[in-house]
């Protein structure tokens, strides 16, 4: 009989799985301190990352998805 794995929830909170199902984070450096930070740096960070296909095999184990 096959163990049935507990989703990591650490894992499942930094990413979200789109309908594709890739695995997308935030970037990092857009909570604080964005006065020193131009205007082109905060619109790069605003946006959403998708992860490659090794890191999303890894962590998609990890979240019981894959």
């Amino acid at each position: 009989m096959k163990i049935k794995r507990k989703t990591k929830k650490a894992v499942a909170a930094k990413f979200k799985v789109t309908g594709t199902g890739k695995l997308v984070r935030k970037s990092p450096g857009f909570r604080h301190k964005l006065t020193k930070k131009t205007s082109n740096r905060k619109r790069r960070l605003s946006k959403d990352k998708i992860l490659d296909e090794p890191h999303t095999k890894t962590y998609g184990k990890l979240m019981g998805i894959r």
